[in-house]
């Protein structure tokens, strides 16, 4: 997924990420320590992998398919969701973990913090992964979160692998700042070297490359990985390949009083990047299309589009 654009790429998106249930916590004043916050509180389907897939479909992927593993405490809620979002689900129930659960507080504005437990969602297993998976597939996504533990990093490289043996291009959104600096910069970027596309924000840049700047960052990530989009929240995202920034783009503005939630804002960018690029869009127009998407999705509560 390097080339510039051209007719769109026959075959399905296949995600590989986590499946987590959002509880989503939107509090208009500042927490109050050891007393109430009054909060709209919504339980809601999330997880990065899942949320990019429903934002791929939305943006018109004729097949999108997503790789989790959930508890089976919520796996048939999970799957109705995502059969109505468009996705395909192929999920792989765990019976002795509960499905992963991330608490989002969301303040007055729009901007979230995250409290994660990952339950089954790190679980995923060589085990669940086969190379008949591919078929049909003309992109294979994964999620970055499978790089945060042992063993849903082994089936993330063993897809990767096998994803780089069939001449399937593979993307990767590294996912999490706080998870990324306990793994270690050099470790991910390893794990990732043989990823054609990644797709950090500009903490995640900053944090894989140590440069002072987003656009430093994405420089230098591009000698690394063929192409490089780092997403910069309101102010757009950049475009990097061999070295050098190709291109800059805008994001819509939002006006303050529509921004209620940031949570999937990156996921939005990057299935409908992805789904733009599937269907022949340049990176340049990718990063447009997933701008307009991050947009939308700050007008909305949780990290998914509605369901039709």
């Amino acid at each position: 997924m390097t080339d510039t654009g051209g007719p769109e790429r026959a075959g399905a998106l296949l995600v590989v990420g986590d499946v987590v249930t959002d509880v989503v916590a939107r509090h208009r004043t500042p927490l109050a320590p050891a007393t109430d916050t009054a909060a709209a509180i919504r339980t809601l389907p999330g997880g990065a992998g899942a949320n990019a897939a429903c934002w791929a479909a939305r943006s018109g992927r004729r097949e999108v398919r997503l790789l989790g593993r959930v508890g089976t405490d919520s796996a048939d809620w999970h799957e109705r969701a995502l059969v109505a979002a468009g996705v395909r689900p192929l999920l792989v129930p765990d019976p002795d973990a509960p499905t992963g659960t991330v608490i989002a507080l969301v303040d007055g504005t729009a901007e979230r913090t995250f409290l994660t437990d990952s339950g089954a969602a790190l679980r995923l297993r060589p085990a669940d992964w086969s190379p008949g998976l591919l078929d049909g597939v003309a992109a294979l996504h994964l999620s970055g979160y499978l790089f945060f533990a042992p063993s849903s990093r082994a089936a993330a490289l063993l897809a990767l692998r096998d994803a780089r043996a069939a001449g399937t291009p593979v993307s990767v959104d590294p996912a999490s700042a706080g998870f990324l600096a306990r793994l270690g910069p050099e470790r991910f970027l390893a794990a990732v070297a043989d990823a054609s596309l990644l797709l950090p924000n500009a903490d995640e840049a900053r944090l894989l490359t140590g440069a002072p700047d987003p656009e430093a960052a994405a420089r230098e990530l591009s000698r690394r990985v063929p192409l490089v989009v780092v997403t910069l929240g309101a102010a757009g995202a950049l475009v990097a390949e061999a070295g050098a920034v190709t291109a800059r783009v805008t994001a819509p503005p939002v006006p303050p009083e529509r921004r209620v939630d940031s949570t999937g804002a990156g996921d939005a960018f990057t299935g409908t990047f992805l789904a733009a690029r599937l269907a022949g869009a340049d990176p340049a127009e990718a990063a447009r299309a997933g701008c307009a998407a991050g947009a939308e999705a700050v007008t909305l509560v949780g990290g998914r589009p509605p369901s039709v």
